[in-house]
């Protein structure tokens, strides 16, 4: 069987399903240029130092260069502006960005290979009232609510719920045990991962003398177009107004917002992050692993957040921390040297004290 991959700078590319295809097509797809055999043909995927005859890999990692000079890779994506210090076996594409090209060739492999479904299984349960769109695909016991809409072309998997008056746009994939509560709005061409759950209550509690009293809840939350949430990543409803995660965002997986964030456009968060309540985070921000960022704070545009940071104060835009507090990098590592030399510090410090007093006694005496 054939697939045509369509694709504005090379349109109706043919390619066979086991993903037979040249060095010459590839490059064409991606806009690259060959050093090598332009007939080098692949049907799989490998990275540079496991590659193996009719494999496409990537360099972009500088660590992995001398993979380069052994791998048996047929094909390799390699940036323009780097030049090779040893003679090469494989064929060479050179793109402006080997990463991001790798990707491009990933996705269309992903499309070929897992074309979207269509039908609605007898054993899901969608109420009456719902909106279904066409070319939607809803697998056995999945629960799609009353007055839901469910845009073209979505997929929803099995034990998704989709609650009262929620709205799934077009293309948007919910995996298998997918949590969208009542009243929330995911965009088109959002992916959610199996566990992920979208507008629980957020963390609201009044203390009263006999214990804390339940705040409730009632605002919702809001996924614009674009954006992928990790498995078990939880977005919680506002406690009135949105919850907001502007376009092209991507949560990890074990991320918590909190209830009234707003978290910007295109800004990425790695696994166990947590933004508490009412916080606003900019456009393309880059948080590594179990940042915490505390309530009722702004985060600027362009801000990056090394892993484990913590942030307690507003930032602003084009900042790169680490720390907690976050700091600067070039101080935050300066620090860290000399934290590791606190001990033998504290010592010197008893020695000099019991030294000081020594002295004083002999200066008493005389």
């Amino acid at each position: 069987m054939l697939i045509t991959q369509k694709n504005t700078k090379f349109a109706n590319l043919v390619i066979h399903v086991n993903m037979e295809i040249t060095a010459k097509q590839i490059a064409q797809l991606i806009n690259g240029e060959i050093v090598g055999n332009e007939n080098a043909s692949i049907h799989t995927f490998s990275k540079i130092e496991e590659g193996t005859e009719g494999s496409i890999s990537f360099l972009s990692n500088p660590k992995y260069t001398h993979y380069l000079y052994t791998t048996k890779a047929s094909v390799v994506l390699i940036n323009k502006d780097f030049a090779p210090e040893e003679k090469v076996e494989a064929t060479l594409i050179k793109v402006d960005n080997a990463y991001e090209a790798l990707a491009q060739l990933l996705q269309i492999y992903y499309n070929m290979t897992n074309p979207p479904k269509k039908g609605i299984s007898s054993l899901a349960y969608v109420d009456a009232t719902a909106k279904i769109g066409n070319d939607v695909y809803i697998e056995p016991f999945a629960f799609i609510g009353a007055e839901a809409e469910i845009g073209d072309c979505a997929q929803i998997y099995s034990h998704a719920v989709v609650g009262v008056k929620s709205k799934i746009g077009k293309h948007t994939t919910l995996n298998a045990n997918v949590t969208v509560y009542h009243h929330c709005e995911i965009g088109n061409e959002c992916i959610l991962h199996s566990g992920c759950v979208i507008g629980a209550d957020g963390f609201g509690f009044a203390p009263t003398a006999e214990g804390y009293q339940k705040i409730p809840q009632i605002g919702k939350v809001v996924i614009e177009d674009n954006v992928e949430i990790g498995a078990n990543t939880c977005v919680d409803r506002a406690t009135m107004g949105e919850t907001i995660i502007h376009k092209g965002t991507k949560l990890d997986n074990l991320v918590q917002i909190a209830h009234n964030d707003k978290i910007g456009a295109n800004t990425v968060m790695a696994s166990q992050c947590g933004v508490a309540g009412s916080t606003e985070v900019g456009d393309w921000c880059m948080f590594g692993g179990q940042v915490g960022v505390a309530g009722h704070i702004k985060i600027g545009s362009h801000v990056d957040l090394g892993a484990q940071s913590g942030v307690h104060n507003n930032i602003r835009d084009n900042k790169t921390l680490i720390g907690t507090p976050a700091i600067d990098p070039k101080t935050y590592f300066k620090s860290s040297a000399v934290f590791k030399q606190l001990p033998e510090m504290f010592s010197q410090v008893n020695m000099m004290k019991r030294e000081i007093e020594e002295l004083k006694k002999q200066l008493n005496n005389k």
